[in-house]
């Protein structure tokens, strides 16, 4: 009788985890979406990401995402879903200066494209920020 007790608390708990990962969200409340793919850097698609600052928008993500060069070893991949209200489904775009990523769709809210952070407007938390790896000319983005 013990045993199906615990047999049966372990169930419940292993159907509820179950039904928590279906609605998967990140810390900014965008939906989770599975990312995992690579690009090479120096196919011509790609080759604002020769340089430092340069950046791409590619499909992927929640709403599409944008790949910064950081450094020469280092990018960044940011979900262009804006964070302020995230049910509305804006996007943000690169802002003419390229240091910062605007939403120009809802509610004007700016992010620093360095860090994801936010710099104007009502949002207050910063765009989702992807797993970067990079060895030398493959870039690989994923959570």
């Amino acid at each position: 009788m013990n045993s199906t007790r615990t047999f049966l608390g372990f169930s419940m708990l292993l159907v509820l985890l179950v039904f928590s990962a279906c609605d998967r969200t990140n810390r900014s409340g965008i939906p989770y979406v599975p990312v995992n793919f690579q690009i090479t850097v120096s196919n011509p698609e790609f080759s604002s990401l020769l340089a430092v600052g340069g950046f791409v928008t590619i499909a992927g993500g929640s709403q599409g995402i944008i790949v910064y060069r950081f450094s020469p070893e280092e990018f960044r991949a940011y979900d262009r879903h804006c964070t302020f209200i995230v049910d509305d489904n804006c996007r943000v775009t690169m802002d003419n200066t390229d240091i910062s990523a605007v939403d120009t769709e809802c509610c004007d809210s700016k992010f620093l494209i360095i860090d994801g952070a936010p710099i104007d407007g009502p949002a207050a938390i910063g765009l989702q920020q992807y797993n970067t790896d990079f060895d030398g000319n493959t870039l690989f983005i994923f959570n």
